[in-house]
């Protein structure tokens, strides 16, 4: 007896640890909970971030800072999470952390398994766009105008960005062969595409739409396998032709590595009261962002599901890591 009685002892008290560990981590960052966005102020995640914060700050008790930490392509930022033993950090962060080790040799962590999933918090949709003068009001169109000649290109902002993703996929899906321009950057591509330097590039709905009411691009179709729901009026690429076409540019929050299971149902709760507000909704109306939330086991699924897709896309277009 004395024996199991030492076993059951020493078991309550790992227990009771673990939960003092759960429940408590909160109690350990009492005053602070920081998100860290690994972009720019003004960027997407960085502006899910802000619409959050004041919500969850109020439902936690908690002092709410966001942390812009910028620079090679996100890594920097999502790697300091990934080295965090604070389970009082968080991170947002778009669809494209999945593709960095596709394209960067020196991603020093595990995007996959390296984080704590939370849950995905929005969707969105880019739109294939053209120069007001390319000959594509829909996608048999763009697919004919693409065939048609030799030497067309696409730009985007960058190797790995959606811009470039999106179109390989598509290019792959319908047979046109385009050469890939990566500029450095959003601004001087759209300058060219509407300058007609650039014939043609992905483009989030948002900014998009405006362009397209000005007559200064068109617009072939959307990257979600159905209709945006706040833009009904673009078809979907996929009910025009395109093959098992479905590119989401999809955001999510990420805790660190082993946060403990009852804290991130405490964070993944209080995310989706938070994208329940009306305040936020409307925000996120303004941005093309479609609110979309799941468990944890979901937002790793659909990270794995990406990785599979775009390493497969990579594959075929022969994109190699620098």
């Amino acid at each position: 007896m004395t024996g199991s009685s030492t076993t059951w002892r020493r078991r309550d008290w790992l227990l009771a640890s673990a939960a003092g560990l759960a429940t408590g981590s909160l109690r350990a960052q009492k005053n602070l909970l920081r998100v860290v966005v690994p972009l720019t102020p003004g960027t997407t995640p960085d502006t899910i971030a802000r619409s959050i914060g004041p919500l969850m700050q109020a439902r936690l008790g908690v002092e709410y800072i966001v942390e812009n930490k910028p620079g090679a392509s996100g890594m920097i930022g999502m790697s300091s999470v990934a080295r965090s033993t604070d389970f009082g950090t968080l991170l947002v962060v778009p669809a494209t952390t999945v593709t960095l080790p596709l394209f960067y040799k020196t991603v020093d962590f595990d995007v996959i398994n390296g984080l704590t999933p939370i849950t995905q918090v929005a969707s969105s949709s880019f739109v294939l766009a053209v120069h007001k003068d390319v000959p594509a009001n829909n996608l048999a169109e763009f697919v004919a105008w693409g065939k048609s000649k030799t030497g067309l290109f696409y730009a985007s902002p960058g190797n790995g960005t959606h811009h470039h993703l999106f179109m390989e996929l598509l290019l792959q899906s319908t047979g046109v062969k385009l050469e890939h321009v990566a500029y450095k950057g959003t601004a001087p591509a759209v300058n060219d595409l509407l300058g007609g330097q650039v014939p043609t590039m992905f483009l989030p709905i948002q900014i998009a739409v405006p362009l397209r009411e000005a007559g200064r691009i068109r617009i072939v179709g959307g990257s979600l396998r159905e209709r945006h729901p706040h833009f009904p009026d673009i078809p979907s690429l996929q009910e025009q032709g395109a093959r098992n076409y479905h590119a989401d540019p999809w955001f999510a929050v990420w805790g660190p590595p082993k946060m403990p299971p009852p804290q991130v149902e405490q964070y993944r709760a209080t995310v989706v009261a938070a994208l329940a507000d009306a305040a936020v909704k409307e925000s996120f109306t303004k941005q093309g962002l479609i609110i979309k939330t799941g468990t944890p086991a979901e937002l790793l699924a659909l990270t794995r599901a990406e990785s599979a897709l775009w390493t497969r896309v990579a594959r075929e277009a022969n994109l190699k890591p620098e």
